[in-house]
């Protein structure tokens, strides 16, 4: 089958994003002149548009550098007095906290290489280390839920007493610490998955340092022991609850699935409604990091290549209403094309 094609886009440079949230709309051509098109067969443009670069500010390194102290003491401060206390509910709340301040560190960590530019083999850079820096932090929460759960059971085989007033002491330092570091991360948690997470995580310690002073309180005024190891069964419920989450996205984010916030029926119904498009195929969208996402998509126009102009509003569109940021778009002029293609492909 003879084919006829030309596949048009625009692209910028990936230039180094500065410290604030910008955006590009302009581009750069990346396929040489008509000539050099007409002897590969093909001319490739691609546009990147601005709305899918998202990236947090440059202070959220004090944020981290900040929290990561904070909880830091914490952990040991709780470590220790919740094993003078004699406290699992205390000692689940730094096992937790000891796996945030890991997570801090894994994500701090992604979040200044996703930075560094592309080169060689790395032609995104490191930006899929933010994925990777989820990932983890997902799996270390579920790690440290294992471990408090199995020694919150065998505390209910032998409860033992508990230093109400020292556990409560320590426990209301947490929620100061928590608090604040949430509070630090508040900023950026809808653009990021990263500084989401970490927000979440100071978020749910704080609510389990206060559970863990309202379990205190409990024993102290009804004796009742085994409130402590049932505290941190709660404990162990929140952190999974609020892990899933994050797991599922991070998950869904390694295996190149398209962002949950991008509805494809609706980018679909966007590029077949442009002037011209008899069809459209091979459309895939992914994420290039926990902040950028790029598509790329066939569309098959036989009255002809309909111009520059015509992809850059296309990249527009799909960059304010779908926040996709890498979008690369083939003309093909015959509709034949598509017939190569498996079933599922053509839309």
């Amino acid at each position: 089958m003879s084919e006829q094609r030309k596949n048009v886009g625009r692209a910028d440079d990936h230039r180094r994003h500065g410290d604030r949230d910008h955006d590009h709309d302009g581009g750069h051509d990346h396929g040489g002149d008509d000539r050099h098109a007409d002897d590969a067969g093909h001319d490739h443009h691609h546009h990147h548009g601005g709305a899918g670069h998202v990236h947090a500010p440059a202070n959220f390194g004090k944020a981290f550098a900040i929290g990561i102290t904070l909880n830091t003491a914490l952990v040991v401060a709780e470590a220790v007095y919740g094993y003078l206390g004699n406290s699992t509910a205390l000692m689940a709340d730094a096992g937790h906290n000891l796996s945030d301040v890991f997570g801090l560190l894994v994500a701090w960590g992604a979040s200044i290489a996703s930075k560094r530019a592309p080169s060689g083999r790395f032609t995104y850079g490191l930006r899929g280390s933010s994925i990777l820096a989820a990932l983890a932090n997902a799996v270390f929460l579920l790690v440290a839920t294992g471990a408090i759960g199995w020694e919150s059971v065998q505390r209910f085989r032998d409860p033992e007493p508990v230093a109400g007033g020292t556990v409560m002491a320590v426990a209301a330092v947490g929620i100061l610490i928590n608090g604040a570091t949430a509070w630090l991360f508040a900023g950026g948690r809808k653009g990021d998955i990263n500084i989401r997470g970490a927000f979440l995580h100071m978020a749910g310690d704080c609510a389990v340092s206060a559970g863990v002073v309202i379990s205190a309180a409990l024993i102290m005024w009804t004796g009742w022991l085994l409130l402590d190891p049932a505290m941190s069964l709660v404990i162990c419920a929140v952190i999974l609850w609020s892990t899933w989450g994050l797991l599922r996205s991070s998950v869904g984010m390694s295996l190149s699935a398209a962002p949950a916030e991008i509805d494809l029926d609706a980018v679909r119904k966007l590029l077949r409604g442009r002037p011209g498009v008899a069809e459209i195929h091979d459309l895939h969208v992914w994420p290039i990091s926990t902040t950028e996402t790029a598509m790329t998509c066939h569309m098959v126009m036989p009255d002809g290549h309909p111009g520059d102009a015509f992809l850059l509003d296309c990249a527009s569109l799909l960059q304010k209403s779908h926040k996709i940021g890498h979008a690369t778009l083939q003309i093909e002029i015959s509709e034949g094309n598509a017939c190569s293609l498996a079933p599922d492909d053509v839309v």
